[in-house]
């Protein structure tokens, strides 16, 4: 129990403690969100998207399956009636998965036996351990659209289960993003893959990339996926995580159908 309190504490100190974080969040989201819109947070953990998107005026649909996370989000955003908790994880399909979880780093938990396989081998997760598991629902991108409206922007940070949960979206979204981690570079141009193909009858994506938690570009201006991959070849021998951001060239209003 002690352990699982450290973990915690730990995410709290690294999402919600750092200062200025909040407020240059807010202003990096202003971009694709705002009063009104419908983000979805896909690996909410202890709900710093959450809450910056909440200062922009957003419904927040904020998924997440570790209970110890749910725990966190029903004390911050319990009574807010514009934020709905979803204690599930998102896949390629509906039904019942196992959770590998890091009990003291939280963040790191993951859907994703092979996921966790490629990191341990990388020297940055050497001292990272999966000690316990938990077996969670699972839905779909296209499930929580259908109960809960199109997304503005969709975010996607799920430790190497991104594939899959796009696997489970049949639509372009108008913006979205997934996390992108060195050690994992082909699973990354997999989702990019997907991606493109998703947004090819709206009109195709253009790209960007964010390193971790810095809330800014790392590209001066927006790319196509060549582009991206070149760029994220640049910040790969870094080892340094971050995030891919996806926008339609023709921005459409969420909820309105690709044509």
């Amino acid at each position: 129990m002690l352990r699982r309190a450290r973990g915690i504490v730990r995410s709290l100190a690294m999402y919600h403690g750092v200062p200025g974080r909040h407020r240059r969040m807010v202003q990096f989201y202003s971009e694709f969100l705002g009063p009104g819109d419908v983000g979805f947070d896909i690996g909410a953990h202890v709900g710093s998207r959450v809450r910056a998107w909440r200062k922009l005026g957003a419904r927040v649909i904020a998924v997440e399956p570790q209970p110890d996370c749910l725990r966190v989000l029903r004390l911050f955003f319990g009574r807010d009636r514009r934020v709905t908790i979803l204690p599930e994880a998102v896949g390629a399909r509906a039904g019942r998965a196992r959770l590998g979880i890091s009990t003291a780093t939280p963040t790191v938990s993951s859907m994703s036996p092979d996921w966790i396989e490629s990191v341990t081998a990388d020297q940055s997760f050497s001292w990272v351990k999966w000690d316990r598991s938990v077996e969670v629902d699972v839905a779909t991108l296209d499930d929580l659209i259908a109960a809960h409206g199109e997304p503005a922007f969709c975010k996607i940070d799920v430790e190497g289960f991104e594939v899959e949960v796009l696997a489970g979206l049949t639509r372009p979204l108008r913006a979205l993003s997934f996390e992108y981690l060195p050690p994992a570079h082909d699973a990354a141009l997999t989702a990019l893959d997907l991606v493109e193909r998703l947004g090819a009858p709206a009109g195709g994506y253009e790209y960007n990339y964010s390193p971790i938690e810095t809330m800014r570009f790392a590209g001066d201006s927006w790319l196509d996926a060549a582009g991206l991959v070149q760029l994220l070849e640049r910040y790969r021998p870094l080892g340094r995580s971050g995030d891919v951001y996806a926008r339609l060239t023709r921005p459409r209003e969420a909820g309105t159908a690709a044509g």
